[in-house]
């Protein structure tokens, strides 16, 4: 397997059919995700803010359009940084508040691993190589199917640690430290057969959440999550996944990693403002702009803009009967 930090769409065009379509795809507005970002408008009319992203513009002559922050030039990083606070957390940043969720979860220290400060001021961590015990009344299987949500996401750090975001280093499998790489260590220590394996590898993925508003950063963090499948596949079965498994899986990315305001739960400059026009008994008009009640307010409860659905894959749905039922994500954050 590769072990190259920025994953190229035309390897994913190449290798895996149909998947780079489900990684471009928004469940909500049913259409492909959009750049929301002004950085690439100097490309041309497909590269503004509001249109989206199609696999022709990041792939052959247009690839490595989209490439992990590390590697963007020094002016772009400081202009994501000022316009919408775009800032990425070094790798033991992540693990060490991923390590304190961890310590309330199984009311332990130092399960997975354990931080460690150099003579030069060089902070890292030392993986606990014993297979994982789990406390009274919880089992392996509790822990891959508990929830997990990294907010405003960017290339998705906390769930899955390819590569250190601010300095552009690969990390190791058995070195990883997101939400997921964690469920993903448990199901290979707990898990020999192939079928077992990818039932629970779904679970986890079905339990693991993230949003973010960048077009750009957000296909970066749905990739990263599609290769930590693949990569962990083959480190378990030395051999790829086949390619129903593989879209699957970017089927369930496509869901639980999604474009949205964080601040509004709706998708990204959705919310529009209207005119009201009256005249007087002189027949002057006189206009006026009324903003969307919900920006007004900051009441996420009033946007008129598309709220952001998710699906809860521990329920069924009641009109189709299938597993996952679509859920508006403001419902979940207001109760």
């Amino acid at each position: 397997m590769s072990k190259e930090v920025d994953i190229i769409e035309d390897d994913i065009l190449k290798k895996y059919p149909k998947v780079l379509d489900i990684l471009l795809y928004d469940q909500t507005t049913k259409k492909n995700i959009f750049w929301a970002t002004d950085n690439y408008q100097h490309l041309g009319e497909k590269y503004q803010f509001s249109s989206p992203i199609y696999p022709e513009l990041i792939t052959g002559l247009n690839s490595k359009i989209i490439m992990p922050r590390v590697l963007k030039n020094k002016e772009l990083q400081r202009t994501r940084v000022k316009e919408m606070a775009e800032v990425y957390t070094p790798s033991w940043v992540c693990n060490k508040q991923i390590n304190s969720i961890d310590n309330s979860w199984f009311d332990k220290e130092n399960i997975f691993n354990e931080l460690i400060i150099k003579n030069d001021g060089f902070v890292s961590w030392k993986v606990n190589q014993n297979k994982i015990d789990f406390p009274k009344g919880k089992t392996w299987k509790d822990y891959v199917k508990n929830i997990r949500l990294e907010i405003s996401c960017g290339e998705a750090p906390y769930l899955a640690s390819r590569y250190d975001t601010t300095t552009g280093e690969y990390i190791l499998i058995s070195n990883r430290i997101g939400f997921l790489d964690r469920k993903l260590r448990i199901i290979n220590e707990n898990i020999k057969t192939k079928k077992s394996w990818l039932n629970n590898v779904e679970l986890a993925y079905k339990s693991t959440y993230g949003y973010e508003f960048h077009g750009d950063s957000l296909l970066l963090a749905r990739e990263s999550l599609l290769y930590t499948f693949i990569e962990n596949y083959f480190e378990k079965f030395n051999d790829e996944p086949e390619l129903l498994n593989i879209q699957k899986i970017a089927y369930i990315i496509s869901w639980n990693i999604w474009q949205m305001d964080g601040l509004k739960a709706v998708v990204p400059n959705s919310c529009i403002s209207s005119i009201e026009e009256t005249k007087n008994l002189f027949d002057d008009s006189t206009k006026r702009i009324i903003k969307c009640k919900g920006c007004a307010t900051n009441d996420n409860n009033l946007h008129n803009g598309i709220y952001c659905l998710i699906m809860d894959w521990t329920k069924i749905d009641p009109i189709s009967n299938k597993e996952g039922l679509q859920v508006k994500f403001v419902d979940l954050i207001q109760n």
